[in-house]
């Protein structure tokens, strides 16, 4: 008998369906109003760019709103990365790998305060980490000045370090995060959808009790998964003021939105428990395309905003219907 998913019907009920198709529409709407212009490489950079610096982000977010949390202070982590490599290396002069080192061990260390926070208390993650958000804004904000006596650093970068976190590739068009973000992209593959611990992160999104009944170490993994999305929007902000040779107070709130927005289109249910990384993936690139491609039509800028409202929403209900034809394909159970 032919395995259920190999066949249409099977692949269309999949999480990821709804993105890929709402990707396909998407891109075919601004291919025939944006010209050519648009699929040639350089118009290719420009989404794909946005699409890797968000996707970094989105990936451990959406695998977050799958096991039932949330983390909203990726905003404040973003600035807060570039700031401390560039207050570091760029005003201390300290060794680069030193400043990345330290940030990354910053980064580690609010994921683990968000996650103890959230297991140790009965208060909500949405309020745990706009608690957090806050405070690490604070945080950036007060010690720059204090130490710096500005609200921008620069940072000037040569070597293997320039050229692993933050160079161009590709004729100098691609930003080297393209490739991180496409390597980390098929690590979280393998780890949710080829291993135990995937498993263990759809049930606690199903039922955290139940979860935890029936032997899933939940406490581990929320900590696990709030320390990969700090980590994540940490490395994002360093790696930004690596390639752009400064930083900047200011910045970073918008991608709690664009990663949210990234991974509902991408098809995961914001009251957890189904998903897939294929989808996030699929639905950050979309996101990318949407808000990089009105730039090539000859649509009125007035009314950008609109039509990228009105597209995201188009793709995000699209999702919703293959999820209801997902769960309505899930077998029965029969009552005996």
């Amino acid at each position: 008998m032919m395995n259920r998913n190999s066949t249409l019907g099977g692949l269309l009920r999949r999480p990821e369906a709804g993105a890929f198709l709402g990707l396909v529409a998407v891109l075919g709407f601004f291919a025939i109003f944006g010209g050519v212009t648009f699929l040639l490489p350089g118009g290719m950079a420009s989404w794909m760019n946005v699409a890797a610096n968000l996707g970094l982000i989105a990936i451990p977010v959406g695998l977050l709103m799958i096991a039932g949390e949330l983390d909203i202070s990726v905003g404040a982590m973003v600035p807060f990365g570039a700031m401390t490599v560039a207050v570091l290396s760029g005003h201390y002069g300290l060794p680069i790998w030193a400043g990345i080192a330290v940030t990354m061990t910053f980064g580690v260390m609010i994921g683990l305060i968000n996650g103890y926070m959230v297991i140790k208390s009965a208060v909500p993650s949405l309020i745990v980490t706009l608690g957090t958000l806050f405070a690490v804004q604070g945080v950036v904000l007060g010690l720059t000045v204090l130490i710096t006596k500005s609200t921008s650093v620069a940072l000037t970068v040569t070597g293997p370090a320039k050229a692993i976190f933050g160079d161009f590739v590709m004729g100098g068009q691609v930003q080297v995060m393209v490739l991180w973000w496409l390597a980390v992209t098929a690590g979280y593959i393998l780890f949710v959808h080829f291993s135990r611990y995937g498993n263990w992160i759809f049930a606690m999104g199903g039922d955290k009790v139940s979860a935890r009944n029936a032997g899933i170490p939940t406490e581990r993994m929320t900590m696990l998964l709030f320390v990969l999305s700090s980590t994540s929007a940490a490395f994002v902000g360093m790696c930004q003021a690596i390639l752009y040779n400064s930083a900047q107070v200011a910045g970073g709130q918008s991608f709690i939105f664009n990663a949210i927005i990234s991974v509902v289109v991408g098809g995961v249910l914001l009251t957890g428990g189904f998903g897939s990384v294929v989808g996030i993936f699929f639905g950050t690139i979309t996101f990318a395309i949407v808000t990089q491609g009105i730039y090539y039509t000859d649509f009125d800028r007035n009314w950008s905003s609109l039509i990228i409202g009105v597209l995201l929403l188009c793709a995000v209900l699209m999702n919703n219907t293959f999820r209801k034809m997902a769960l309505a394909s899930a077998p029965k159970k029969v009552a005996k």
